[in-house]
C-alpha cells in the first residue's frame, strides 16, 4: 500500500494526539527549569566562549535567546505544573493566596534540580569551548550572572525591580487563574525579552533565584581550564533580590 506523504503526516499527527503526557508538578518544574538554562545559558555560552560560532554575538542575542528558552519551558509544562520555573514566582503567587505555600518548597527543589541539570548539559555540549576559553570570567558568565558595577545595594535593587517586573506580569497575564497556560508562554517570553533589554545591563538579569544558584553551584562542581572561584561573595543578591522583588509584586497586585 502507497500512501501520500499527506497521509502519512496525519497518521503520525493522530498518534501524537493520542498521546498523553502526564507529569507531577515537581517534574514538570524540573523539566521546565532543565530546558529554561539548557537553551537561557546555551545561548550565553554561545556568545561568550571562545571559538564558539556565536562568539560576539551580543546582547541582543542573549536578551532573545532567554525570551524563546522561556517560551518553549512555559509551553512544555503549563499544563503539569502551571509553569513556575522560578521560586520568585511561587512565592509571590502564594503571598497572593493564588499558590498553597505548603507547595512552594517542592516547587522550589524542581527548579533548582532541574537548573542545576541544565547547567550540566550545557557545559557538556559546550566542553571544548569552556576549555578553550582563557578568561574565567567569561567561563563563570556562561552559568551564572554578575554585576558590571559591583555594589551589593545596588545590585540587589537592580534584582529586585527586575524580578518585581517579571511576577507583577505573570500575575496580570495569569490573571484570574493560579498558573500559567500554554497560550501565556508567548507574552511572558516577550516580557523576559523586554527585561533582558530594558533592565539586565547592572546585573545581568537573573530575576530567579533557581536560575542563577543552580547552575553557580555547578559552575563550583565541574571541572574546567582556567576555572575560577564562584563568586560565592554575590551569589546571594540573585537570590535575595528576587525574593524581595517577588513578594513586592505580590504586595502591589494585592492592592490593585
Amino acid at each position: 500500500m502507497n500512501l501520500s506523504s499527506l497521509e502519512v503526516y496525519r497518521f503520525f499527527e493522530v498518534q501524537l494526539n493520542r498521546k498523553v503526557i502526564t507529569m507531577t508538578p515537581f517534574l514538570g518544574e524540573l523539566i521546565g527549569t532543565f530546558i529554561l538554562v539548557l537553551l537561557g545559558n546555551g545561548v550565553v555560552a554561545n556568545v561568550v566562549l571562545n571559538k564558539s560560532k556565536g562568539n560576539n554575538a551580543g546582547w541582543l542575542t542573549i536578551a532573545a535567546g532567554w525570551g524563546i528558552a522561556l517560551f518553549v519551558a512555559v509551553y512544555a509544562v503549563a499544563a503539569s505544573s502551571g509553569a513556575h520555573l522560578n521560586p520568585a514566582v511561587s512565592i509571590g503567587l502564594a503571598a497572593v493566596g493564588k499558590f498553597a505555600w505548603s507547595d512552594v518548597p517542592i516547587y522550589a527543589l524542581g527548579q533548582m534540580l532541574g537548573a542545576m541539570l541544565g547547567a550540566l548539559v550545557v557545559w557538556i555540549t559546550y566542553r571544548q569551548h569552556f576549555d578553550a576559553t582563557t578568561d574565567p570570567d567569561m567561563q563563570l558568565a556562561a552559568f551564572c550572572t554578575g554585576p558590571a558595577i559591583r555594589n551589593p545595594f545596588h545590585n540587589i535593587v537592580t534584582e529586585a525591580v527586575g524580578t518585581f517586573m517579571l511576577v507583577f506580569g505573570v500575575m496580570m497575564i495569569v490573571s484570574p487563574q493560579a498558573s500559567l497556560g500554554a497560550l501565556d508562554a508567548l507574552p511572558v517570553a516577550l516580557l523576559l525579552f523586554g527585561i533582558g533589554l530594558s533592565l539586565g545591563g547592572p546585573t545581568g538579569f537573573a530575576v530567579n533565584p533557581a536560575r542563577d544558584l543552580g547552575p553557580r553551584i555547578m559552575h563550583a562542581i565541574l571541572p574546567m581550564t582556567h576555572k575560577r572561584d564562584s563568586d560565592w561573595g554575590y551569589a546571594y543578591v540573585p537570590v535575595v533580590g528576587g525574593i524581595i522583588g517577588g513578594l513586592i509584586a505580590a504586595v502591589v497586585y494585592s492592592v490593585l
